[in-house]
Parts: C-alpha cells; sequence; structure tokens
C-alpha cells in the first residue's frame, strides 16, 4: 500500500462499568491490568506497525496522554460526543496533516491476541482498495449478550459485504446469530478520510462536516448531538465492507471481563491487587489498589474496592454497573 497508515486510538470515554477503578478523572484508559502497561499504553505498542500515531482524547486528559504514549500525537475534540463526531473530527484533522493517508480506528480498551497486527492492515488495504467504510467482524468463541454484531455478506476473499449491524441480543438471539456465522462488531475501523468524510455528508453528522471545513469545529460540534459512528454512518452507509479476523479478543468493558483475560487460581477467583482472604469462595473476581478484601463463601461475584468506593455485583449483571453510576452521575458523585 503506498499511503500512509495512521493509527487512530480513541482515549476519550470513561468507562462507566469499571467503576470504581475507573471514575470521571481516571478513565479506564490509563488503568492497568497486568501491573506493566496501561490498557493505553498497550494499545499504542501493538500500532507500532503504521507509519502514524494518534490519540484522540477529550481536553480533561489530554495532560495525560504523553505520560502513556510518549510518541504519539495528540488530537482534542472539542467535547466529548461519544464516536461519532469524535471520528469525524478526528479523520478531517488527519486529512490535514498527513499525506492522503488510510486511518485505523483502535478503541483503547481491547485485548488482543496474536495475527492483530497482520489483521488490522490486510483491513486497511481493503480500505484502500475499495474506498469503502471496513469494519472488523471477530469471530466469536461464545454466544454474547454484551456485544454487538455484523452480519456478513458476500465473500470477496479478503472481506465481505457488510450487510447489517445488529444491536445487543439477547440470549437466544446470540445464540442464533453465532450459529448463523455472525461477527463481533469490534468498534475498529479502518476507511480513507474520503471515505468516511462523504458519508458523513449524508447523515445526522453532515453539519459538522461542513463546519470543519468552515473551520469552525466548536460550532459543528454544538450542531450535532450524541450518537455513535455506528448509528450515525456505518449502519446507514451502502458502500461498507466487513473483513473477519480470528485472533483472540476482548472489550475490557466491566469487571466479568477480567476472568477471560487474567490468570484464576485454583478455585476460578481473579485477583487484582493486594492478595484478599478468599475462604470457601470460587469464580469471584476481586479487584483493589490495597484496601484488604475477605471473601467468604461466596461465588460469581465481582468485589471491588477503590478509593473509598466499594462495588459489589454478581458477575453476570456486570453491566449494570452503569445503573450505579447514572446515579452517581445525577448527584456529582461519579
Amino acid at each position: 500500500m503506498d499511503r500512509p497508515l495512521v493509527a487512530l486510538v480513541l482515549a476519550g470515554g470513561t468507562g462507566t462499568r469499571l467503576y470504581p477503578a475507573s471514575r470521571s478523572d481516571r478513565p479506564k484508559q490509563f488503568l492497568s491490568f497486568d501491573g506493566e502497561q496501561s490498557l493505553l499504553e498497550a494499545t499504542v505498542s501493538r500500532a507500532d506497525f503504521a507509519d502514524h500515531v494518534v490519540v484522540a482524547t477529550r481536553p480533561e486528559f489530554a495532560d495525560e496522554i504523553p505520560s502513556h504514549a510518549p510518541d504519539a500525537d495528540v488530537l482534542t475534540e472539542p467535547v466529548a460526543k461519544d464516536t461519532g463526531p469524535a471520528l469525524v473530527y478526528a479523520t478531517h484533522r488527519i486529512a490535514a496533516e498527513y499525506d492522503d493517508p488510510v486511518i485505523l480506528v483502535l478503541p483503547s480498551d481491547h485485548h488482543v491476541g496474536d495475527g492483530f497486527s497482520d489483521a488490522m492492515q490486510r483491513g486497511a488495504r481493503v480500505a484502500h482498495e475499495t474506498n469503502s467504510l471496513v469494519a472488523f467482524g471477530v469471530e466469536p468463541s461464545r454466544p454474547d449478550t454484551g456485544y454487538g454484531y455484523i452480519e456478513p455478506g458476500t465473500s470477496y476473499g479478503t472481506h465481505r459485504d457488510l450487510a447489517a449491524f445488529h444491536e445487543k441480543p439477547d440470549a437466544e438471539t446470540a445464540s442464533r446469530y453465532v450459529e448463523s456465522g455472525y461477527l463481533w462488531n469490534a468498534g475498529m475501523f479502518a476507511w480513507t478520510p474520503d471515505a468516511l468524510l462523504t458519508a458523513a455528508r449524508d447523515s445526522p453528522l453532515e453539519p459538522l462536516v461542513d463546519a470543519l471545513d468552515a473551520g469552525t469545529p466548536t460550532a459543528g460540534f454544538e450542531a450535532v448531538t450524541e450518537t455513535s459512528i455506528d448509528y450515525a454512518v456505518m449502519e446507514r452507509v451502502e458502500n461498507a465492507a466487513v473483513v473477519p479476523v480470528s485472533f483472540a479478543w476482548d472489550d475490557l468493558g466491566a469487571w466479568d471481563a477480567l476472568t477471560r483475560v487474567l490468570p484464576t487460581d485454583a478455585d476460578g477467583n481473579v485477583v487484582l491487587g493486594d492478595d484478599p482472604i478468599v475462604v470457601d469462595s470460587a469464580d469471584n473476581v476481586v479487584a483493589t489498589d490495597g484496601t484488604n478484601v475477605s471473601l467468604v463463601g461466596v461465588s460469581d461475584l465481582a468485589v471491588v474496592a477503590w478509593d473509598d468506593r466499594v462495588l459489589v455485583i454478581p458477575k453476570a449483571e456486570a453491566q449494570r454497573v452503569r445503573e450505579a453510576v447514572s446515579r452517581l452521575k445525577g448527584r456529582g458523585d461519579f
């Protein structure tokens, strides 16, 4: 591919489902779950095959980015309004600052296995050759109700048509999706600036594109509502493709995910932080930043003690942490 590849790392979210380790002033991309690299550091490190790395974030996090990604360029979006406005803004800026690039979009909170770089470069080539918006679809290892799904269409060898996106399903529907060959929507994309901005001009994000062309980004953000790139653009565009990938992948979005990516003890417990007291307890996630935690006779829980906060939730309901966070935000305590 005879054009530069720019890895665009998204690091503007807070990660509400990893509360209380993740807070409004300590987003999850700055957390470490292996004692070595933060999630952001790990993402930037595995993007080393790209010609350039750009980290997109919100103003309140911008000053901390260099300590995690010292060699990356930093883009600060005027206002946090989800991935739709963020990616249109970042793509427009990258198009102006780099010479005819292909952009690879990488969230900063994923766990990936071997084969990642080859798959990403394959998807970038598809974006270059077809000028389509490319999504990466992970081959599911299980039915999962926590992920959206991609329905693939006609195969062209390196990629397939993207027939449809499907929202997070219930358990029965998730099983049917997996049996039908649907793919997990990993939230990773590849595109040329022309492809994305053309599609965005025919979407609810058109006012933002017009404002960016006019040099008034703040006005553009004010003119659009908070929306995801999936809903605003990807679900509407006709020229979209999916590149199936088979590497191990997990979205580290909630506490139950740690059971899939970290070692367990003999009873299936995952421990992050100081050694807890665990008596007659199995299949729990225990995470702490120093507070001693004791578990007796319990199973299938996530028990998290961070700062002066404690969270206890069944692992199977880990997605519901956002309900507690919503109440905390309502009283200005997140």
